[in-house]
């Protein structure tokens, strides 16, 4: 990388951090017309920032309006980009994910970057929105014949619903037929 990229990742950075939708679309124009990868710049840039917005919450120093401003920002920028992630890859899918905010949850930012990452890398996401019931997880990937079953949450109430994805792959039979993924803020690999 050069270090103009890096400059420039360093202002997607720093306008995320600020919320400042405008300075973030502007950047992520720039970025295209410089010819930097799309998918790089939502990585080393915006999505950096919002690591950084994301431990400032955590620390009680920004506050629930600080990052959703910064949230918009960030998908503003992203909007601009995706048109082009896909731009220059050959066709076909790496594999079939079911995407989906577990049951309860209504914050999917988080969720909308990584099906936007998914699709970026050559998976056929199907995105079942906020709120999903654990059920309505198994019943889309046996409609679609996926691989993939992918739940975030961003609340820790809601996080307690992720287990019964497995448990009823278990308890139908399925749970050989499907890799699980589970994400979101208060995931950590320890969890069980």
């Amino acid at each position: 990388m050069v270090s103009a990229e890096m400059n420039l990742f360093e202002r997607m950075v720093e306008a995320t951090v600020g919320g400042d939708m405008d300075l973030c679309v502007a950047l992520a124009r720039q970025a295209l017309d410089e010819g930097v990868d799309p998918y790089e710049a939502i990585e080393e840039g915006y999505t950096r920032g919002m690591f950084i917005v994301g431990d400032k919450f955590a620390k009680l120093e920004y506050y629930l309006p600080d990052l959703m401003l910064s949230a918009d920002a960030m998908k503003a920028a992203v909007d601009v980009l995706t048109p082009h992630l896909m731009r220059g890859q050959e066709r076909g899918t790496q594999g079939t994910i079911v995407l989906g905010m577990i049951q309860g949850d209504l914050h999917d930012l988080g969720k909308n970057i990584v099906k936007t990452m998914l699709q970026a890398a050559g998976f056929a996401v199907y995105d079942l929105g906020r709120d999903v019931p654990v059920r309505r997880f198994v019943e889309k990937a046996e409609e679609t014949r996926a691989d993939i079953i992918a739940a975030s949450a961003i609340l820790t109430t809601t996080m307690a619903y992720m287990p019964d994805i497995a448990a009823l792959l278990s308890e139908l039979g399925l749970r050989d037929k499907y890799q699980i993924m589970l994400g979101g803020a208060p995931v950590m690999e320890e969890w069980d």
